[in-house]
């Protein structure tokens, strides 16, 4: 039981950083254009009205992937109660690898929206 709460909790940690993060990244992007934080493309830092836009759209696509995320992660770790470690870790390998999908998977429509909006200059 302590190896699937540990996995449980791992696994949360995703769905957990996208909701923070993209309720943060909605309501205001981080104040200075850096390479160190927040949603980084050459696109994304040409100005500050595409860095702005950026992170507002990339932080709508993440909320909503981690709350959906949520019952995709618990409600099929219901099953895995009582499993052996080998068959919970291979299952759990698996939601983690659509959790990854997720998380990187929200830079295309984030490029695409960026692209149709501001010009190559921004």
């Amino acid at each position: 039981m302590g190896f699937w709460i540990f996995v449980l909790i791992s696994e949360l940690l995703c769905p957990g950083i996208m909701i923070f993060f993209g309720k943060k990244f909605m309501k205001k992007a981080p104040k200075h254009i850096n390479n160190a934080f927040g949603y980084r493309t050459k696109r994304s830092m040409q100005n500050k009205d595409t860095w702005a836009f950026a992170h507002s759209y990339f932080g709508k696509i993440w909320y909503i992937c981690g709350l959906a995320l949520l019952p995709i992660t618990i409600i099929p770790m219901f099953f895995m109660l009582g499993k052996d470690y080998d068959q919970i870790g291979n299952f759990c390998t698996s939601i983690i690898f659509v959790q990854m999908i997720l998380l990187i998977g929200a830079i295309a429509p984030t490029e695409y929206a960026l692209s149709k909006r501001f010009s190559k200059r921004g």
